[in-house]
């Protein structure tokens, strides 16, 4: 934005503004203004601005999960075994060890937000109609071809859809903003999770028979959703383009400043949270990849009952992420709410290895934990360095957490296919345990240092309004 525009978001805009913002373009008579829906600084037009950017990520986080949705669906109509299901999760992770640190370079300096977030949509739909023309050929390498392009295009996406809503809502409005970006991707990953198998249930009756023709045309359908959501792109740029000449703003930045020297600088409880993050991670998106088949074989559930409790995590996650941020906010206290994240995921994943009571509980756990974990640990990355390395905290940890899913979800399947599932969910108690320990550590690392990620919200609001009153 305009040095003008930083300071205040637009939704803000005062009346005395829209007398400037008349619609010269847009009726041909200087001085009349725009209808509400149509004038970039009302909130008419902020809430149809929103649905696009929220519905911009819809369909990679929908197809993200197809794979599991359909797990048992892929290992019969390919013939595969585990190890080799598992390495679609982890060509999606690969390239993301190093877009993490160059996605925000490529939307500043190279693509522009609105050029960048089309060019990462195409990326997305096209991965996705390889994948699905690899199932539908059976040609398990041109299917992992597809999500490794896939890969390259989704985490770039979330980056650029980031960094439209602070373009747009940057102020009061954008926690908000956030939260709601949060609920629709686990909209995607739930809808996916219970409508997938359906879909594949009505290709079969109009194929004739299951098999990888039926596998194919299932995810070719899926990609409409990715078509959809590179319309959203579409509209978005038209909008944001149009917003700048009326409002004369300059495209968005992600405020990420990239600087790989500064990693060498980091605090020893910034390498902690790093541990916390992906030893915790890697015991989520792998165990939601292969837990169809885990609720068919130990709880003797069918293929949708199977879905609907793999999905459970994300009907949770939807509405339980901005309330349980509002909650962190509120109280401070981010490493304690932390360890009760770590240790009530812990809880989850004993209770569904060594119980057989009905696993909706332990997911449901599982699913507020997963919640609470996001709320607390990533903000803590901004009280532990300074405000010019965010980007390359940020970047890093994105970087390592997907190295970590990439490694995990091999190792996953291979775990599976000679031990069994009991051995893997002790490899995943394992993770979450070393997490556990990080998490003590980061509390008495913390507390030696003077107890900054520890402190209560009223602590923390005291410490910034003395600062800025020194400042002053």
């Amino acid at each position: 934005m305009a040095d003008i525009e930083e300071d205040r978001p637009l939704l803000a805009a005062e009346a005395g503004d829209e007398d400037s913002l008349s619609g010269g373009e847009e009726s041909g008579r200087v001085g009349r203004p725009l209808p509400a829906i149509c004038d970039p600084a009302h909130v008419l037009h902020r809430v149809v601005v929103l649905v696009f950017m929220c519905f911009l990520g819809f369909g990679s986080y929908f197809c993200y999960d197809n794979p599991a949705s359909l797990q048992t669906e892929v290992l019969q109509d390919l013939n595969l075994n585990t190890a080799k299901f598992m390495q679609l999760y982890a060509w999606y992770s690969w390239p993301n060890v190093i877009l993490c640190f160059f996605g925000g370079f490529l939307i500043d300096r190279v693509f522009g937000i609105r050029l960048g977030t089309i060019i990462f949509s195409l990326f997305v739909c096209i991965g996705q109609l390889i994948f699905a023309t690899g199932a539908l050929v059976n040609r398990f390498w041109l299917m992992e071809i597809g999500r490794f392009i896939f890969g390259i295009g989704g985490e770039s996406l979330a980056v650029a859809q980031n960094t439209y809503a602070v373009n747009w809502f940057k102020g009061k409005e954008l926690n908000l903003v956030f939260g709601l970006q949060l609920s629709m991707a686990r909209l995607g990953s739930t809808v996916n999770m219970n409508i997938m198998g359906w879909v594949y249930s009505k290709v079969t009756l109009l194929i004739g028979a299951p098999g990888h023709t039926t596998l194919g045309c299932s995810f070719m359908i899926a990609a409409v959703t990715c078509i959809f959501s590179l319309i959203c792109a579409l509209v978005l740029a038209f909008l944001d383009k149009r917003a700048e000449k009326i409002l004369q703003k300059e495209q968005g930045k992600t405020g990420e400043v990239i600087q790989l020297t500064d990693v060498k600088d980091f605090p020893l409880p910034l390498w902690i949270i790093f541990i916390i993050c992906v030893s915790y991670y890697v015991a989520i998106f792998p165990f939601i990849g292969l837990g169809q088949v885990f609720f068919i074989e130990k709880f003797d559930f069918s293929p949708a009952e199977a879905r609907a409790v793999n999905s459970i995590v994300y009907i949770i996650s939807a509405p339980a992420s901005p309330v349980l941020g509002f909650l962190v906010d509120k109280t401070g206290r981010n490493v304690i709410w932390v360890m009760c994240a770590v240790c009530t995921t812990l809880a989850s994943h004993m209770m569904l290895a060594f119980t057989f009571w009905t696993p909706w509980i332990g997911m449901s756990l599982l699913g507020l934990s997963y919640s609470l974990l996001a709320c607390a640990l990533w903000p803590m990355v901004a009280f532990v360095v300074p405000e010019h390395q965010l980007g390359t905290a940020y970047g890093f940890m994105q970087s390592v957490q997907n190295l970590g899913l990439a490694l995990i979800a091999m190792a996953a399947g291979a775990i599976l296919d000679t031990k069994g599932y009991l051995f893997l969910q002790v490899f995943f108690c394992s993770c979450i345990c070393i997490a556990l320990v990080a998490v003590v550590m980061l509390y008495f690392v913390d507390y030696l240092r003077g107890g900054d990620l520890n402190r209560s919200a009223a602590a923390r609001a005291k410490l910034l309004k003395e600062a800025t009153s020194e400042a002053e």
